[in-house]
């Protein structure tokens, strides 16, 4: 039932660690550090290290500790987004992500269906309306839906929910285009894998 994610060619390549500025080794220690590896998609935003940095940045701002936004939400976002932009390697990592912060894979395994599972409450039910809303291309978002998000978060959340899931666009629409597979963080269900093929 499920594949393991393996690494394949990108449409860009890295460049070896020692031609990239001094002052972007840090950010690729700390993910050493905290994924085992660095990752594939800073190697290749690194290419221009000032937009690495800005994206780092951003991306630490929005992913921080004391966001008002749930850490179980965050993840559920960022999968969705990558499912949606069929992102490989945006799914693996989130996904590993997700099935820590939950303790389990079944709402990675459910959330391509968030409609038909019990698995959702209805606050991630309408966060997931808000990312397909802003993420599918033919989809908008309407008054209903932002009347709907009121009822758990007050304007600088959903500010923030807003930037999150923007940001997961930017960066699944990034990898994707530029083929950045995925680096073996999680087991994907075959469905996903083939979806992506």
């Amino acid at each position: 039932m499920f594949n393991n994610c393996f690494d394949y060619d990108m449409r860009v390549t890295e460049k070896p660690i020692s031609s990239y500025p001094w002052y972007l080794r840090p950010f690729f220690w700390n993910q050493k550090r905290k994924y085992g590896q660095i990752l594939k998609p800073a190697l290749i935003w690194a290419r221009v290290p000032r937009l690495f940095a800005a994206i780092a940045l951003l991306y630490g701002v929005l992913d921080r500790k004391s966001s008002p936004i749930d850490p179980v939400l965050r993840s559920l976002i960022t999968v969705r987004v990558s499912q949606i932009n069929g992102c490989r390697f945006c799914i693996d990592i989130n996904s590993a992500v997700l099935a820590k912060r939950t303790g389990s894979m079944n709402k990675v395994e459910a959330l391509e269906r968030w409609q038909e599972s019990e698995l959702f409450d209805n606050k991630e039910r309408v966060v997931l309306e808000y990312v397909e809303a802003m993420t599918y291309t033919d989809r908008q978002v309407d008054y209903g839906l932002t009347r709907r998000l009121y009822e758990y978060f007050n304007e600088d959340e959903i500010v923030e929910l807003t930037g999150l899931i923007a940001f997961q666009n930017l960066s699944s629409k990034f990898n994707s285009a530029l083929d950045l597979p995925a680096q073996g963080f999680c087991r994907l269900p075959e469905s996903a894998d083939r979806n992506n093929e």
